[in-house]
């Protein structure tokens, strides 16, 4: 059985992050959209196009705060710099400079396929499965995922100040989506 292999940058989608914040602060708070602007992923399917291996790479201080949400007033440039700063700090850029997942183990769902693999953040690995859902179009393929993420789980401490009356609650959401033309 041949094997083809597909590669993905971020010219093939994206990688977004969405934030939310909390404690009794909660309304003075931004919610962040941020974008992951540099990563790769490398997909390994059996000639029927069934994926066998996944893995992906992502840069850590190529994150890009988009746009913040709520809070009491819009949320300036200057702010949307220092959140980045923050979050890269909160991180540990500096020392874990990027995020990885590998999957070797798939199965097919209703819409696409499940993949259980380790996700790597901060230092840390654990398990996390991914739903992925594939939508053939006339042009190629269409693939997302999302996927929810607690930071304490890889050792980061969200970001807080006002003695913790503002807060970025420890779950984030993470979405990908890519294209595949034929």
């Amino acid at each position: 059985m041949a094997e083809s292999v597909w590669e993905f940058t971020e010219s093939d989608g994206s990688v977004v992050v969405h934030t939310d914040v909390g404690g009794r602060a909660a309304r003075t708070g931004h919610r962040l959209t941020i974008a992951m602007r540099t990563w790769s992923a490398s997909v390994t399917l059996t000639d029927d196009l069934v994926p066998t291996n996944l893995s992906a790479t992502i840069a850590v201080d190529a994150m890009h705060v988009e746009s913040g949400e709520g809070g009491l007033t819009p949320m300036t440039g200057a702010e949307r710099s220092l959140a980045r700063m923050n979050a890269l700090k909160s991180m540990g850029a500096d020392k874990y400079p990027e995020i990885t997942y590998a999957a070797d183990t798939f199965s097919t769902t209703d819409g696409g396929y499940r993949a259980d693999g380790v996700l790597t953040i901060h230092g840390r690995s654990h398990p996390h499965g991914l739903d992925l859902q594939v939508v053939e179009t006339a042009d190629g393929w269409q693939i997302s995922t999302e996927s929810t993420i607690t930071q304490s789980d890889f050792g980061i401490k969200p970001y807080s100040l006002m003695m913790g009356t503002l807060k970025v609650v420890d779950d984030v959401r993470v979405v990908v989506e890519v294209a595949r033309t034929r």
